[in-house]
């Protein structure tokens, strides 16, 4: 029924258990039709429930109104803002504050990883150029044994203001064999452009270089290096005839501080060998120093003065031939491989494409028999540097493919570069290999480990250019061989000479606990005291049974011979005598080798001078005839 006091009909009153006055029933209505009143007994006393909630209008509303703040740019929740400033606080409390604290509390230093035993005979053997060295040393020279020597090497040349003042002694003689000298230097800067990150990272960048340029200040005395055009070079300093009884380098037996006999000097009026690796010499250290723009300059104009001697046709005999003084120790049997190698050296010093063309001139490597795969050959040596020159060349075409006109030939120095690397492998038996595991690249002779170290400086460099360019290895006619292999190869060859032979004998002086004791090296085996010993009377220091008084810490003595026995007598040069060419060849090969630095070599560097290679398009095929 309709009730004009209830417009949706049905009784207001709201059962309360127990009698209500008409007055109390006045004032629960009226405050049932109060909002306010309503929302006020919600938030005070819990939640309505549906029948009361239908009563309303609306929903009911929130307990709490969000609130924003206007941050000018975005408008947020200050619920979020709170939650964000927390998160911050928390992020510096777990992150920032633990790195403060770490930076402000002192620390112990830390300490560099241990160098591997490469680094360590490395170190070692750079040490041997200090001994060497002739003229007035350095204060940092490091060898207390050694002074000032050969102040009066080429006193009596007109031509040459100072004399011939400097250099390296070649071996436990004190004779300066330039020819040999001059490998070393390439050698040593090859290994530098190579692997210079490896050098900084065991601190003997500034050693090595420091080296190089002993050695290239002295060779550029032994010529006109202002001029262009020269008629002789100076090729050696001392030495003597073999076997004669006048005092010399060979009959006396005396420290290089101590010389008082006649030096003579040897002039080559030809000489493309000697030339030739003068240049790559130059050309090589000319990279090495090319932070130093006067002196990389200085090194290239020597470089191109000796090597268009070498090229000047009316001089093209060997620098040695009919000289006794030098055909005994180093004579030269040919230059095609020194032209090769010179070449290809200044193509990268200079970038001059005259060089890479006379490098991969067809007529080079057919004189120089390069493609006949003759075992001897494809041994590095001072007197042979056709693999090498052919592995530098190979660099040319993995790294930067420069095609016509130069493909066919550099392909075919890769070909000849791989048949090479597997001649070195036992399982091929290309050469003999001692029990022991060294193999004998000068048919069981003496002084084998100066040719070993070489091979293997070779194998791991090449082994480096492959890995540069993601190759995993190459082809032995039908058999693949990995890198890995090759790598193994030049380890187990560098490891035999640091001890890893049935002798358990180190060849490096100074590494290890065992090592030969009685080098035949004249400056090492005499006393350095204030007693002066004559010619004949130095002989006692030669013939004592007794280890020599001073230790010539890094140098690589001869080696053992084919059956792995090695006799530690100073008499017995074969066994026990270091050179120059022996010890560069080692500190190649332990730079490849060692983790220290990293891995892999500088691809880049070596062709700084290289101008962008565009193609030359190959010439039309002859016109078509019936």
């Amino acid at each position: 029924m309709y009730s004009a006091g209830n417009p949706w009909g049905g009784t207001m009153e709201i059962a309360n258990g127990g009698e209500t006055t008409e007055d109390e029933r006045s004032r629960n209505l009226t405050t049932e039709w109060d909002r306010a009143s309503i929302s006020h007994q919600y938030q005070n006393h819990g939640h309505l429930d549906e029948t009361q909630q239908s009563w309303l209008l609306g929903p009911p509303e929130d307990k709490k109104k969000n609130k924003y703040v206007d941050l000018g740019c975005v408008v947020c929740s200050r619920k979020l803002l709170k939650w964000i400033m927390w998160l911050f606080l928390g992020a510096f409390f777990i992150i920032a504050l633990p790195i403060i604290i770490a930076k402000s509390v002192p620390k112990h230093k830390h300490h560099s990883p241990p160098p591997d035993q490469y680094s360590v005979a490395l170190h070692k053997a750079l040490m041997f150029f200090n001994a060497q060295k002739s003229g007035r040393l350095p204060k940092n020279n490091g060898i207390p044994w050694r002074g000032d020597s050969g102040l009066q090497d080429g006193s009596t040349l007109t031509d040459v203001s100072g004399g011939l003042v400097g250099g390296y002694y070649d071996a436990g003689d004190n004779v300066k064999y330039h020819f040999p000298m001059s490998f070393a230097m390439t050698m040593l800067s090859w290994s530098v452009i190579e692997y210079e990150a490896k050098y900084r990272a065991i601190g003997e960048y500034d050693h090595v270089r420091d080296l190089i340029k002993w050695g290239t200040d002295y060779l550029l005395l032994t010529f006109n290096n202002t001029a262009t055009k020269i008629d002789k070079i100076y090729c050696q300093v001392g030495g003597g005839i073999p076997n004669a009884t006048t005092p010399n380098d060979y009959y006396c037996w005396e420290r290089p501080e101590g010389m008082d006999y006649p030096r003579p000097v040897q002039t080559a009026v030809s000489g493309p060998d000697l030339a030739g690796e003068m240049a790559a010499a130059f050309a090589a250290a000319s990279i090495v120093f090319r932070d130093n723009n006067a002196y990389s300059s200085k090194l290239i104009k020597g470089a191109t003065t000796v090597f268009a001697f070498a090229r000047d046709f009316g001089r093209r005999t060997t620098y040695s031939r009919g000289n006794p003084y030098i055909e005994y120790n180093y004579n030269s049997t040919g230059y095609y491989d020194e032209y090769m190698w010179g070449s290809a050296w200044l193509y990268y010093a200079t970038g001059n494409t005259s060089y890479i063309s006379l490098a991969t001139n067809p007529g080079i490597p057919r004189n120089a028999k390069a493609f006949l795969m003759v075992p001897n050959l494809s041994v590095l040596s001072w007197d042979n540097k056709l693999p090498a020159a052919m592995l530098l060349l190979t660099r040319l075409r993995i790294f930067l493919n420069p095609g016509y006109p130069y493909e066919d030939m550099l392909q075919m120095y890769q070909n000849v570069t791989g048949l090479t690397m597997c001649s070195y492998l036992q399982r091929f038996h290309v050469f003999n290999w001692t029990q022991g595991g060294l193999i004998e690249l000068n048919h069981g002779q003496g002084q084998p480990l100066q040719y070993d170290v070489n091979a293997a400086f070779l194998a791991s460099l090449f082994a480096d250019y492959l890995n540069a360019s993601a190759i995993p290895g190459w082809n032995c006619g039908p058999t693949f061989i990995s890198t890995d292999v090759l790598r193994q190869f030049a380890t187990s060859q560098i490891e035999y000479i640091l001890g890893a032979n049935p002798l358990n004998m180190s060849y490096v002086v100074g590494y290890s606990n065992k090592y030969p004791k009685h080098v035949h090296h004249r400056a090492a085996s005499t006393p350095y005291d204030k007693n002066k010993y004559s010619c004949t009377g130095g002989w006692k220091w030669r013939d004592t049974p007794n280890p020599n008084p001073n230790t010539i810490v890094g140098a690589m003595v001869g080696g053992p011979d084919k059956f792995d026995r090695f006799q530690d007598l100073r008499a017995n040069y074969s066994y026990t005598e270091p050179t120059m060419a022996g010890n560069a060849g080692l500190v190649a090969a332990l730079v490849s080798l060692t983790s220290s630095g990293g891995y892999g070599i500088d691809k880049n560097t070596i062709f700084s001078a290289v101008p962008p290679l565009y193609p030359v398009s190959p010439p039309p095929p002859p016109p078509w005839k019936p």
